[in-house]
């Protein structure tokens, strides 16, 4: 028996290839399938099943790809409804794969096809399960995803609590909880680090395992859960009715432009100019109007979270080497119009004359300086909990996830210092704000966690919300 967990740090997600007795299946893939196929030919296997745990709504799964190109059984929970070939299975249904079992446990709540995967090894003994989103390590998924007609967050979350005292929390204590998501997925609100444990640690560390009553789950399960990202639905939507192939994919993406053919089809097309390199890098000299978001960071979230529209044209500029693991990152959240990226990267636009604009970063001491010397307008692009928790009391709290719904107080003629926790987060918002017409903006290089050692004054406690001074 072999169980191997492939995580992806930057979307926080979890697949699992699983393999015995020259059979193998895969669970919750991600959109480029060939680590899959190559770990099955490595080690002379079929993969004969492709078990996906629900719809999900974070990522673009891989699982039609996967299936043409293994002949693969693609396996959904009760209630899926898919516009390709699957197989929907009933709750209790059982699959083989060489001398391992594979029940299939049907746990709505985070979304009403949710199904957790309970593997039996090959002495009839339940090793571990395959959660999804229905049970985190350290959290339960979110059930506000699947609320349609008269269906509530908090009837999603009722049934979440059944799933878990039925279904889960009766198997055995050494079984071990395989999630599909760590800590940084917005899948739920206070995942764990650790990618996996036993059902009998979570149940005397987890809060939602540790709930008394099915009124108290559903209180601190749908409390202070976020709006979620807008890309959200629309990457549920295309898991249930299938993509073209990632191949096809890069054939559109992987086109080297030079400066000049770069230019012209940014005017042609309106096409979004991404710029992947590093923050500090990016700050020194980028191409005017640009959209500074890491590759490394948690680059395919935030994607999705600031660009709208999933066939915006993008262009790329990447350092030398990284354009396709860019556009397979793209595709991971459904961004899928790539058109072609800047051969030769920035030292290439610059070595041709080309204009290019600036960010102004600066340390926390000297920022320190500039809030003491002036009443400056500060902004705390971090997440409202992060705020909540700590931060200086004269900033005001405007998260990254929302910008789309905030520059409109920008003031154009207005100087702003901007600052996340520790400077990923902020050079993208002052990325954006430059390219929407903001001409001062002025980066916190370390962000808070280098604020916090200056003599500033810090709060523990929420200001009441202050408004965009313009």
């Amino acid at each position: 028996m072999k169980i191997e967990q492939i995580y992806t740090g930057c979307l926080a997600e979890a697949a699992y290839y699983i393999e015995s007795n020259g059979e193998a299946a895969i669970i919750d893939p991600l959109r480029e399938v060939s680590t899959y196929l190559k770990k099955a030919e490595k080690a002379g296997a079929k993969i004969k099943y492709i078990f996906e745990t629900h719809f999900h709504a974070d990522f673009v799964s891989g699982h039609v790809d996967l299936a043409e190109k293994s002949g693969a059984e693609i396996i959904y929970g009760p209630t899926a409804k898919t516009e390709f070939k699957s197989h929907i299975a009933k709750d209790g249904e059982q699959f083989k794969i060489g001398a391992l079992t594979i029940t299939a446990l049907h746990t709505p709540g985070h979304t009403l096809e949710s199904t957790t995967y309970l593997l039996t090894d090959e002495n009839g003994k339940d090793y571990c399960i395959f959660s999804g989103d229905t049970l985190f390590i350290g959290d339960v998924g979110r059930p506000d995803l699947a609320q349609k007609g008269q269906l509530t967050m908090e009837d999603l979350a009722g049934m979440l609590y059944d799933s878990l005292n039925e279904k889960i929390k009766p198997l055995a204590d050494d079984v071990i909880v395989y999630p599909a998501h760590g800590a940084g997925s917005a899948c739920g609100k206070s995942m764990s680090k650790e990618t996996f444990d036993t059902l009998g640690h979570q149940k005397e560390v987890n809060y939602a395992l540790k709930a008394q009553t099915k009124e108290q789950f559903i209180t601190e399960v749908t409390d202070g859960i976020l709006s979620p990202p807008q890309y959200f639905a629309k990457n549920a939507a295309i898991n249930k009715g299938g993509i073209e192939s990632i191949d096809e994919v890069y054939e559109k993406g992987l086109i080297a432009l030079t400066p000049q053919e770069f230019e012209h089809l940014a005017n042609q097309t309106g096409a979004v100019m991404l710029d992947t390199r590093d923050p500090q890098v990016f700050a020194k000299g980028f191409i005017p109007n640009s959209i500074n978001i890491g590759l490394n960071g948690q680059f395919a979230p935030w994607v999705g979270a600031l660009i709208t529209d999933l066939k915006q044209p993008i262009l790329l500029i990447t350092d030398e080497g990284k354009e396709q693991e860019t556009i397979t990152r793209l595709t991971r959240v459904g961004y899928d119009s790539s058109i072609g990226y800047l051969n030769g990267g920035f030292q290439r636009w610059t070595d041709a004359g080309n204009e290019i604009d600036t960010i102004e970063s600066i340390s926390a001491e000297d920022f320190e300086k500039a809030s003491n010397e002036n009443d400056i307008i500060a902004i705390d692009v971090r997440k409202p909990g992060e705020y909540e928790s700590e931060h200086l009391d004269f900033t005001l709290s405007r998260p990254l996830d929302f910008i789309n719904d905030w520059t409109s107080e920008i003031d154009p003629k207005s100087t702003y210092y901007i600052h996340c926790a520790g400077g990923y987060r902020s050079m993208i918002a002052a990325s954006i704000l430059k390219s929407r017409g903001a001409e001062h903006v002025i980066d916190v290089a370390g962000g808070y966690a280098a604020i916090k050692n200056t003599g500033l004054k810090t709060t523990d406690f929420a200001c009441p919300s202050k408004a965009m001074k313009v």
